[in-house]
């Protein structure tokens, strides 16, 4: 099954600051032993709370320790003063931000890699075993399709149909990009379960956090009619339900420390939107044990 009708045309990305892989063969330098990588994630941040449920999904918490950061950062540049240390460890005289997320290597005190999509992964690929395919043989180029589609299509159209400094037509077209990709994630939803496969995979992960961003944080700079026009996919809305439902997913969920790392990153002004809430999420991950 494929998602080609879904993906978008690709954009650059900005070039993640450690980009180390996983490897099987010692040669290769970060080779896979249990305990000898550590994660240092905030499930407030999107990249952070995809790796938190794939982690929980591979059941990995032996073999891959979780150091959980708040969810807003203490450093004026955005980063945290925990993570300094290993930053300065791993890039001689580093000056940027210490930010989230972090694979570490506790052998070597340095960071093995800050970008997501390979993390996630070298930890299914390497850590895996018997766990859920959730990158299925012959599914790679479904999945990056998804991944681009999700930072495009829905994050980036989300982000610009919001800017209030905007044109105004800019943000309409932002606005009909969003919903036409919404409509094409519905039809293609209809007697699904799941995104590209009959059982759950880093596609799911992947629009399940993206959809989580839109209700609990673009929202609250759309306007009241574009909302509902979000909210007018009954089939989308009621598959992220089931996934936030989902015990891996659903206990990573941290609305609080979403909203805390909203306000204190955001500048613009909430508009009606804000009050209207697509999903309730707190019911729904009421019944699901807390991992932090």
């Amino acid at each position: 099954m494929s998602v080609t009708p879904l993906a978008p045309a690709s954009t650059a990305q900005p070039a993640p600051v450690f980009r180390g892989r996983i490897g099987r063969d010692a040669r290769s330098g970060h080779y896979a032993v249990p305990r000898r990588y550590r994660l240092h994630l905030s499930t407030a941040c999107p990249d952070g709370l995809r790796i938190a449920v794939v982690h929980s999904l591979l059941g990995l918490d032996d073999a891959c320790p979780v150091t959980f950061l708040d969810a807003v950062p203490d450093c004026s540049d955005g980063g945290h003063s925990v993570l300094r240390p290993l930053y300065e460890a791993s890039a001689h005289r580093y000056r940027g931000a210490a930010t989230g997320p972090v694979l570490s290597d506790d052998w070597s005190g340095r960071i093995v890699s800050t970008h997501a999509p390979d993390i996630t992964r070298d930890l299914a690929r390497h850590f895996g075993g018997g766990r859920p395919a959730l990158y299925p043989c012959g599914a790679e180029s479904e999945i990056e399709a998804v991944e681009r589609l999700c930072a495009q299509d829905l994050e980036q159209a989300a982000q610009r149909a919001g800017t209030p400094d905007a044109e105004p037509a800019e943000r309409e077209a932002a606005l009909d990009k969003l919903l036409e990709t919404l409509g094409a994630l519905e039809r293609w939803l209809v007697g699904r379960d799941h995104l590209i496969r009959d059982h759950i995979t880093a596609a799911d992960v992947e629009l399940w956090v993206t959809l989580v961003q839109l209700d609990t944080v673009h929202r609250h700079h759309l306007d009241a009619s574009a909302v509902q026009r979000i909210a007018g996919h009954p089939t989308l809305w009621a598959y992220a339900r089931r996934l936030a439902a989902h015990t891996d997913c659903g206990a990573h969920l941290d609305l609080d420390g979403i909203a805390r790392r909203h306000h204190a990153r955001c500048r613009g002004l909430e508009a009606a939107g804000a009050a209207v809430q697509i999903l309730d999420w707190a019911a729904h991950t009421a019944h699901v044990v807390d991992r932090h």
